[in-house]
């Protein structure tokens, strides 16, 4: 028997970003989530403001809510990460995550709504997406906006992230089908915002 036909078939590797990395930018540290956030995850996500932006969260958003969304996340048995947008004393304000769904990478983020305006989504997001696309450079990320959604469509324009359609999407926090903004962006088009 020939060499060839003793191997044995590799089986598919998935591409995957690897562990869920700590990033350090001027302001922010961004790092794998917590149980300990819990409380601070369901503040911020229990604020209608920030839920009613979001796809899949609940209203009303309890603690026990951000405990099962927490334990998924830390559970390995998704491919991607879900980081903590913390201050520098550790204050969670927020999340970015970046997940494989349906094939496709896809990036998603919120801020509890009293740190909106000073600049931190842009910093994280980009600071997420950079060092991603330094583990996966080829990749497409993609994402979007609920269409009333002005301040996120624009910083995900100050990114470079270019529009690819709009569909109607469910909102949970909404109960109803929302019109929302397809994205996308490669490691070619990231800008600082």
């Amino acid at each position: 028997m020939t060499a060839h036909l003793r191997e044995r078939p590799k089986a598919a590797v998935r591409p995957d970003p690897g562990p869920c990395p700590t990033i350090e930018t001027a302001r922010l540290v961004l790092r794998p989530h917590r149980l300990s956030d819990a409380d601070a995850v369901a503040q911020s996500l229990g604020d209608y403001q920030v839920s009613r932006m979001l796809a899949r969260v609940p209203v009303p958003y309890h603690r026990s809510d951000a405990l099962d969304w927490l334990i998924r996340q830390g559970s390995g048995l998704f491919a991607g990460w879900t980081l903590a947008i913390t201050t520098g004393d550790d204050v969670h304000i927020g999340c970015v995550g970046i997940e494989l769904r349906h094939g496709q990478w896809h990036v998603g983020y919120w801020l509890n709504r009293f740190y909106w305006n000073r600049g931190y989504a842009g910093e994280a997001v980009h600071a997420a997406i950079e060092r991603f696309f330094r583990r996966m450079p080829g990749t497409t990320l993609h994402s979007g906006v609920f269409a009333d959604n002005a301040g996120s469509l624009k910083l995900q324009k100050k990114l470079g992230f270019e529009i690819t359609g709009c569909a109607q999407i469910y909102a949970l926090a909404r109960t109803s089908m929302v019109s929302h903004i397809e994205t996308r962006i490669t490691a070619v088009d990231l800008r600082r915002p």
